[in-house]
């Protein structure tokens, strides 16, 4: 059974890995999305930078590579929920670090909701509804960050296993981690260095303008560093 879960892991984390959204910034604009928006490999990247129809196939497959072996582990392979949600979460760890894009990627939160449909279903509701009304109240980052505070108390509440408690708790940190870290971009020095990890944590941008952070280019994100150009016609971004 170890070995058998071991193997899971390995391969939800390289399934994890599989950068959709990067995917979709080469496939349909020819850009590396990471140096474009909020610079996130993920679905609001996707929205923002890329094309607003391509974030529903991006996001259904960035929350099924971590459902699909949360699957595994509960159903065909019988592992039990503790590895369940460790073959999730190492998919979320996939999406975030990205083995094939240099140890970049997204923030995971669609994993965490593929992990959650599988063993606290109730808790990916809660949270996609959520979502929807940061979304209408334009205040996404917020609220994302409200309900995954939420879920390891809903989890007990609902009677859940403890092991999807302690996902819920993982999946907390993971994000955090994921925004301060933000793909290796540098934190200021001085005062600014606080309000900087702040807005990371509960914003996940480093400045106060939402409109200026996802309309952001290259020469924003990496002023320092030549990158390539958008070859994109011009017409093709309105």
């Amino acid at each position: 059974m170890f070995w058998l879960g071991l193997l899971l892991l390995i391969g939800a984390y390289l399934l994890g890995s599989i950068p959709t959204a990067y995917l979709a910034g080469r496939w349909l604009r020819n850009i590396d999305i990471r140096y474009h928006g909020t610079g996130n490999v993920g679905g609001s990247n996707v929205w923002h930078s890329v094309d607003r129809w391509a974030i529903v196939p991006v996001g259904l497959f960035d929350v099924g590579k971590a459902a699909l072996p949360t699957w595994l582990a509960l159903g065909p392979l019988k592992l039990g929920y503790p590895w369940a949600v460790a073959a999730g979460l190492c998919a979320g760890l996939g999406h975030a670090w990205s083995l094939y894009l240099g140890f970049t990627g997204g923030r995971a939160l669609g994993c965490i909701l593929g992990l959650l449909a599988v063993v606290f279903p109730q808790g990916a509701l809660i949270q996609l509804l959520l979502m929807g009304l940061g979304v209408l109240l334009h205040v996404e980052q917020p609220i994302a960050i409200v309900g995954l505070l939420a879920l390891p108390a809903l989890s007990l509440a609902f009677d859940r296993p403890p092991a999807v408690m302690w996902g819920c708790v993982a999946a907390i940190v993971l994000t955090a981690v994921k925004r301060l870290e933000a793909n290796r971009a540098p934190l200021p020095s001085g005062p600014e260095r606080r309000q900087v990890i702040w807005r990371r944590l509960w914003l996940d941008r480093d400045i106060p303008s939402h409109e200026a952070w996802v309309a952001r280019g290259p020469a924003e994100i990496q002023p320092d560093t030549e990158q390539e150009p958008d070859t994109t016609p011009s017409d093709a971004k309105s």
